[in-house]
């Protein structure tokens, strides 16, 4: 017997009386759909709701996103973190205008197939969207699968994402496919908590939860310790000249590619005398740090006043409505862009 068998009927009554009202729920294109699970990775709800709205006012098809210049696609990402994401929705975009004349794929293997689309959000597109009984399987629901049937599979594990996903294959409703997927989310993000003991007394599977049952919804979801993050000591430099704040581009690959960051260098050595930048005065302008997925960045700000508007080629003076508008700095550097913010808008 398929253990979620007992759990669609009071799951999708639960979910009729308690879902949040949500904006890509209220009006679940194709597009709204994809673009709101696609925010929704590793950030939370309340931090999205902002994001979607903006950027629909920028790109309200597949179309004007095809088209979008990618600063100001990075601009709107900006805050968002993990820009890959971005490229890959433009990317995707692009794909559906030459490919599919702009209108959304409803195929499950040819959504699969787009740039950055893996098995969740191909799920969650093709039985949101189109009603096709296809699993979504989130870290909240494995997380609700581990714990109503008491399975201490590794779930960071390929081989129990599969056989999530297979379970619920099985069991879900073929007339409320997108129903039950969102459902089996909102649950785990609203109830069957990550961080913190679950509101098991709100569950609609606490009549036959194992891990309520056996008394161990702190134990599961099992999932294997991560290595331990490589920690870089680096200074990062605010320059100043006139009203401006010097930023410089990353390069195209790798880390933040292509994104704006004030000038940093490993350690905590001196201005660097290749940038050939004349210093009139320094200062401490504070610490901050920043996790990455295998990364910690700990870093130190100085604040330097330069002596003339010469900068190494390809960097620029940004002033502060340009820190707001155009250009997409990290939020590696929330720190520092805040300090630069107050030094350009005359506070000290």
């Amino acid at each position: 017997m398929n253990p979620l068998d007992k759990l669609t009927v009071p799951l999708l009554e639960w979910y009729r009386d308690n879902a949040r009202r949500l904006p890509w729920r209220d009006d679940p294109t194709p597009y709204h759909v994809w673009l709101s699970e696609v925010m929704l990775q590793q950030t939370r709800v309340a931090a999205v709701l902002d994001y979607y709205r903006r950027f629909l006012e920028a790109a309200p098809d597949v179309a004007a996103l095809a088209a979008l210049p990618e600063d100001r696609l990075l601009k709107l990402w900006q805050g968002l973190g993990y820009y890959s994401r971005a490229r890959n929705l433009q990317k995707a975009a692009q794909v559906i205008v030459e490919r599919y004349g702009g209108a959304f794929p409803s195929d499950y293997a040819a959504v699969r197939a787009l740039p950055g689309v893996g098995d969740y959000t191909a799920g969650a597109v093709c039985s949101i969207a189109f009603g096709q009984a296809v699993p979504a399987v989130d870290g909240n629901v494995l997380r609700v699968y581990a714990r109503i049937c008491g399975d201490e599979g590794d779930i960071a594990s390929p081989q129990m994402k599969k056989k999530v996903a297979q379970a619920i294959r099985a069991a879900i409703p073929l007339h409320a496919a997108g129903a039950y997927n969102q459902a089996l989310m909102e649950l785990g993000a609203t109830v069957c908590l990550p961080n913190g003991a679950p509101l098991c007394e709100r569950c609609p599977a606490k009549g036959f939860c194992a891990a309520l049952a056996r008394g161990c919804t702190a134990e599961l979801p099992v999932k294997a310790p991560k290595k331990p993050r490589r920690v870089e000591e680096r200074t990062v430099w605010l320059i100043f000249w006139e009203d401006g704040v010097a930023l410089r581009r990353r390069p195209d690959k790798g880390l933040l590619a292509g994104l704006w960051e004030f000038p940093n260098e490993p350690g905590d050595g001196p201005l660097p005398q290749s940038w050939g930048i004349e210093a009139l005065s320094e200062a401490y302008a504070g610490q901050a740090r920043h996790i990455f997925t295998h990364i910690e960045w700990r870093m130190a700000l100085r604040a330097v006043e330069a002596g003339g508007d010469a900068l190494p080629p390809g960097w620029v003076w940004a002033g502060g409505d340009e820190l707001e508008e155009k250009y997409a700095v990290p939020n590696a550097f929330e720190r520092a862009l805040g300090c630069a913010k107050e030094r350009l808008n005359g506070g000290e």
